[in-house]
């Protein structure tokens, strides 16, 4: 008797540029990061989707990504301290579905958490998903549970959480992590105190807001993003610092 999942097949491109395939079950360890994308991202006049690349502060790499809704969910995982490596369209994802047809479909992201678990992203807004888009996610959704694996399905994002983060990114290079500011400023936010008055106490706010937004980034400070952040945001020391 074949093993459970071994319908399914992975193609994928590893990290020396040789193509591969393989059952699932060969692949479940498989460091899809270290790979390349398995579809190119195009770029033509008049296309709908907006394509592009994101520099990831995670792993200091750019990331494909094929719609600005899925440049905000890259986004958000570059932003996420629990992310330690993201690719995009990370492997081919091949079975025969119920009516015996072979349909094969390549997952938006990968993404591999600090605990070295794996997480397989499909971005797609919940009104845009038609019935052949959902019957791909369910066959994905079952061969990442087969693999040990978590799958997401991600949508529309909160618009007030994805302004801060896309306010913060503009911050997320190390060359903002000037280390006499930083030590100040975490000084400065031992505890919950107004964004603005506490930049000026640490200095210059033109020279020290660039710094307090990239701790922001790395979490090293932290305040609340589900609000719109403004001076009067309340900023406390965070839980980061190691990116």
């Amino acid at each position: 008797m074949e093993p459970a999942g071994s319908g399914f097949e992975l193609g994928f491109i590893d990290g020396g540029g040789v193509e591969r395939r393989a059952p699932l079950a060969e692949c479940a360890e498989v460091r899809f990061e270290d790979g390349m994308a398995v579809r190119r991202f195009r770029w033509s006049r008049g296309q709908r989707h907006l394509p592009g690349f994101w520099w990831s502060s995670t792993t200091s790499a750019h990331v494909g990504y094929e719609s600005w809704l899925e440049r905000d969910h890259v986004m958000l995982l570059d932003f996420d301290p629990e992310i330690v490596a993201i690719a995009a369209q990370p492997f081919w994802l091949s079975w025969t579905d119920g009516r015996g047809e072979r349909r094969r479909h390549a997952p938006d992201l990968f993404a591999r958490r600090a605990d070295d678990t794996a997480v397989v992203i499909d971005v797609r807004p919940e009104d845009r998903i038609e019935p052949r888009d959902a019957e791909a996610f369910a066959a994905t959704e079952t061969a990442c549970r087969l693999a040990g694996w978590r799958f997401l399905r991600l949508g529309v994002l909160d618009p007030v959480l994805t302004a801060n983060v896309t306010w913060l990114s503009r911050y997320r290079h190390p060359r903002f992590g000037v280390e006499d500011v930083a030590a100040r400023l975490t000084g400065v936010f031992t505890g919950p105190v107004p964004l603005m008055p506490g930049a000026a106490e640490a200095g210059d706010p033109v020279a020290v807001l660039p710094v307090l937004f990239h701790l922001l980034w790395r979490h090293v400070l932290t305040a609340d993003l589900a609000a719109r952040l403004t001076g009067g945001t309340l900023v406390g020391p965070g839980s980061g610092g190691s990116r």
